[in-house]
């Protein structure tokens, strides 16, 4: 990372230049006796009172002193080598939005305010894809006695590290004491390489509905009610994947939305007992093979920071991160606490 002008270094950014992928260099306070310095790169999303807050491409928010800082740098707002199928932000946020689609939903301007009875983040969040139409302080309040009304906490969806992400919005609902819970990458790739995986698919079974066994596998639905079928059944062309396993739970299960030229793969679980045997891969190679019939040719997937054997198992298959997204929770005291299953 280059900061230097004829040997010298040089910060380069103003407080005008809020909004803009940066990177800078600064001095860690308090270290050791000789100077030790560190790199942020970001999106600069304030400069007040002396203080910069850059927002990272993982969502992070970090705040600089301004007298730390030793060097700094505007860099380009997007790679320039790009992996996977070619997409924006608000193509795939909507693509992702249409296979997890709410019971309940009402338009604020350019959000979409989501429920579904407490029946994943996805369909009980604010999707903010443009202008609210009002200050942003409005805004939040409308949503907040929206999701009270519903007997929800009130959740808003942002995503950060691509173009067009929402950075500013992230460090905007920090400051208002919005609470970061849930951090996960959306990952896209080519769908023709899952389907020609060289994989046994003839023990799996594909359906357009759920079944009680299907469900006895799925780790996220709780309990079972009308609005979970309705969530997990929406989309414009919905398979559901089962692997048997004797008596009890199948050994493996998946789920697949097909919406144009592409495929989402979600709710792919493997009995911990027979983790380690292909299954997974099974799985997604049968419904790849579907919506490859059904015409599309690109894929997408929603994966956790946390879920590391997923994300080995993605890295195989060749899926790329595209952007990262959050789930930011209001702050408590005007809205009930129940908790959502993401």
């Amino acid at each position: 990372m280059e900061f230097t002008v004829s040997g010298r270094l040089e910060v380069r950014i103003t407080p005008s230049d809020v909004g803009k992928r940066v990177s800078v260099r600064r001095l860690v306070e308090g270290g050791a006796q000789r100077q030790e310095f560190t790199d942020t790169v970001g999106v600069l999303t304030s400069w007040n009172d002396d203080v910069l807050v850059i927002t990272r491409r993982d969502g992070q928010i970090v705040r600089i002193a301004q007298r730390t800082l030793v060097a700094g740098k505007v860099v380009p707002t997007a790679p320039a080598r790009r992996r996977g199928p070619a997409a924006t932000y608000p193509e795939l946020a909507r693509v992702a939005a249409r296979a997890w689609q709410p019971v309940v939903s009402e338009r604020l301007g350019d959000w979409e305010l989501r429920a579904a009875s407490g029946f994943t983040r996805r369909a009980n969040s604010v999707l903010p894809l443009g202008d609210p139409g009002r200050p942003l302080d409005e805004a939040l309040a409308f949503v907040r006695r929206w999701y009270a009304d519903r007997g929800l906490p009130a959740y808003v969806q942002t995503a950060t590290g691509g173009e067009g992400t929402q950075e500013q919005l992230c460090a905007w609902l920090v400051d208002r004491g919005w609470e970061r819970e849930v951090s996960a990458e959306l990952r896209v790739g080519a769908l023709a390489p899952v389907g020609d995986l060289d994989v046994d698919t003839e023990r799996v079974t594909l359906s357009r509905s759920v079944d009680a066994d299907w469900l006895g596998r799925y780790q996220r639905s709780g309990e079972v009610g009308p609005d979970v079928l309705r969530v997990l059944g929406s989309g414009p062309s919905v398979w559901f994947a089962t692997v048997p396993g004797g008596e009890g739970a199948p050994a493996a299960i998946g789920r697949c939305v097909v919406d144009g030229r592409w495929a989402g793969f979600m709710a792919v679980e493997v009995d911990p007992a027979r983790r380690r045997a292909g299954l997974a891969t099974a799985v997604m190679a049968a419904l790849a093979r579907r919506a490859l019939d059904e015409g599309a040719s690109a894929a997408w997937l929603q994966v956790e920071e946390d879920n590391g054997g997923a994300r080995a198992l993605y890295d195989g298959m060749g899926f790329a991160t595209h952007h990262s997204y959050h789930h930011y929770r209001a702050p408590e005291g005007d809205g009930p606490g129940d908790v959502v299953r993401e």
